[in-house]
């Protein structure tokens, strides 16, 4: 009796940073058996990728040469197949909606929309070889109109409804796409907004340990018939709750106390009244 050595499966992780979500990940594919192959931004410390033994590579989602080179270093590495593809890339911008600097939104959605769209184009073929999986890495802010958040919300927005309908296109070539519907995970994504960060080992208090967040998304990643969205993290349930029973203002009373904005109503009324 003839055994057929078994092909070793390639998992690769965009926004692989120290710290972030892209490194929990890569590290819990590695844990599972599977060969992750990881990305940082060409300037970006590796430190924490080589002394954990992973394959990774220089990487800019915004510009396609770094893309296509990155495609080229992966199929030579994988032999033309990619079991998953995780579009983790991505940074924040908090801004209230009216001063919001478009250049800056346009670098985010560069990131967090256009940087998704790059990689399924041109890692497609591997995808399609493999009958793979391509998960997008959302957000609850896609679907939560937090206060100062509209141009990042907007950005998971649009992540979320591109992949609906990728999903739909890619069944028929039997790759799968999942939408990681995110809740607050204990990572270090303001170091891009404001070079705002957090002390290492501090995160918000209530949010998901990134590592238990990468078991249970890699979990879902691997199986053979995932969901379309897989909520997961601090404030999901509440958040698919009220997003299937609640009406559309839902969030608006509970916003308006949670960041106070009477007090912000009744100055704005104070300086209107001076003004007259």
């Amino acid at each position: 009796m003839t055994w057929t050595a078994r092909k070793p499966e390639f998992a690769l992780v965009t926004g692989c940073g120290r710290g972030g979500i892209g490194e929990a990940l890569v590290k819990e594919y590695a844990r599972r058996g599977l060969h992750p192959i990881a990305t940082v931004l060409p300037h970006e410390n590796s430190d924490h990728l080589s002394e954990a033994g992973i394959t990774f590579f220089p990487l800019d989602v915004t510009v396609e040469k770094s893309v296509l080179d990155l495609q080229g270093q992966v199929e030579k590495l994988t032999g033309g197949r990619l079991d998953i593809l995780v579009n983790c890339a991505g940074i924040a911008y908090t801004m209230t909606a009216i001063d919001t600097d478009v250049k800056a939104v346009q670098r985010m959605f560069d990131i967090n929309v256009f940087g998704p769209m790059r990689m399924v184009h041109h890692f497609h073929p591997m995808l399609i070889a493999a009958k793979g999986a391509i998960v997008n890495i959302g957000s609850i802010g896609g679907i939560i109109p937090f206060i100062y958040g509209s141009s990042y919300n907007a950005s998971k927005a649009a992540l979320a409804h591109w992949g609906n309908t990728l999903r739909v296109e890619m069944k028929p070539f039997d790759v799968k796409v999942i939408t990681v519907i995110s809740g607050e995970v204990s990572t270090n994504i303001l170091k891009s907004d404001a070079n705002r960060t957090l002390p290492e080992g501090r995160c918000p208090d209530g949010a998901t340990d990134r590592f238990k967040y990468a078991s249970n998304v890699v979990a879902m990643s691997m199986r053979s018939a995932p969901p379309a969205w897989f909520w997961y993290g601090s404030f999901t349930f509440l958040t698919r709750f009220l997003d299937i029973f609640g009406w559309r203002r839902v969030w608006d009373g509970i916003l308006w106390n949670m960041f106070g904005l009477q007090k912000l109503k009744v100055a704005h009324h104070s300086l209107a009244k001076k003004a007259v």
